[in-house]
């Protein structure tokens, strides 16, 4: 039985998809929403003007709690800012147009951390997969509970496992759109470091994402937005050694690609 069939009460939550043009991954990402077993959501696609068949897909798979809005933006954080802006639901999170969920129940895993009051947000563990093979897995991207001072030691949470009330973005803020690679680090930075709100780790996989974002294609990218990442502890006053930050960084990294086999924990 689906978890919200149990408890009327369950937080309902509002997950954003971004895309633009990405007729060869969006099928899978509505396929893997459209068979999660928690039931008490809505999924808001903001589209960025595509003009390959990624609409035509979309409209092939309709679904009564699916609702799109399509048309020019300035990016992939201007669309998630657009996304939490609509939203209505208790519990905000993302699910990008290359990304799939782990399992048919991720997103109950998620409400079942929620349902919980005493925390604002939570977060999992996620897997990188090749961009052709999907069952293929490249690296293992295993979070652990936030310290304070992580961030500055080169952590973060796999940000589309990120899940936070709705009340949080109204308090603290969306997106900072002067971070073009890594608003999503600055925003989990903000909400856990600054604000400091209260978070539970699910010690799961909750997405699979394949390899080739913006942030991740290639060197460059990567390095600009660890840049972005070091300016942004700057700019919210915590203390960082530039050095410390890049070994962390690169162990933390090495690590994730060894234990890219390792079996999912299935507790929740």
């Amino acid at each position: 039985m689906a978890a919200d069939t149990a408890n009327p009460r369950s937080p309902r939550i509002s997950l954003i998809t971004v895309c633009w043009n990405a007729e060869q991954t969006i099928a899978d990402t509505l396929r893997s929403i459209d068979t999660q077993t928690y039931r008490n959501f809505e999924h808001i696609i903001i589209d960025g003007g595509s003009q390959d068949s990624t609409l035509t897909i979309i409209a092939a798979a309709p679904a009564e709690n699916r609702r799109m809005l399509s048309g020019p933006d300035g990016g992939i954080y201007e669309a998630m800012n657009k996304g939490i802006g609509l939203a209505t639901g208790d519990i905000i999170g993302f699910l990008n147009a290359d990304d799939t969920f782990e399992s048919s129940n991720s997103l109950e895993t998620v409400a079942a951390a929620l349902d919980d009051e005493a925390y604002d947000g939570c977060y999992g563990d996620l897997v990188y997969v090749s961009n052709r093979h999907t069952d293929r897995k490249i690296r293992y991207w295993k979070s652990r509970a936030f310290k304070s001072g992580s961030f500055a030691r080169g952590w973060c949470p796999p940000h589309p496992t990120f899940y936070v009330r709705r009340s949080i973005y109204e308090r603290f803020g969306r997106f900072d759109l002067r971070y073009r690679l890594a608003a999503d680090v600055e925003l989990m930075m903000r909400f856990l470091e600054v604000a400091r709100i209260r978070t539970i780790y699910i010690p799961r996989v909750l997405v699979r994402m394949r390899l080739g974002g913006a942030t991740n294609k290639n060197v460059q990218n990567i390095s600009r937005q660890n840049k972005e990442v070091l300016r942004a502890l700057a700019d919210h006053g915590l203390k960082v050694s530039t050095s410390m930050f890049w070994a962390f960084k690169i162990a933390n990294r090495l690590g994730q690609f060894l234990m890219r086999n390792r079996p999912q924990d299935s507790s929740v």
